[in-house]
């Protein structure tokens, strides 16, 4: 019988503040790593990312991550 899986599509971004005032914003490594722990906890695997910059505001731009996860149903 074949292994059966649900996903999860989360999208990981910093605080619009940072972006306010400082014109972007990064996301922070120490964060996204909380991030990725919890999750994994939870027993999620990550099958993919992607990094990408989102326009907010006309003027200022925020990373973001694009992250799929995936577990045993």
């Amino acid at each position: 019988m074949a292994t059966k899986y649900e996903y999860k599509v989360a999208i990981y971004r910093e605080s619009m503040l940072g972006s306010l005032f400082l014109g972007g914003s990064k996301v922070d490594p120490m964060k996204f790593s909380e991030f990725l722990n919890l999750n994994g906890e939870q027993g999620w695997e990550v099958v993919t990312m992607e990094r990408e910059s989102r326009r907010m505001l006309l003027f200022f731009d925020r990373e973001a991550f694009l992250v799929v996860m995936k577990r045993e149903k």
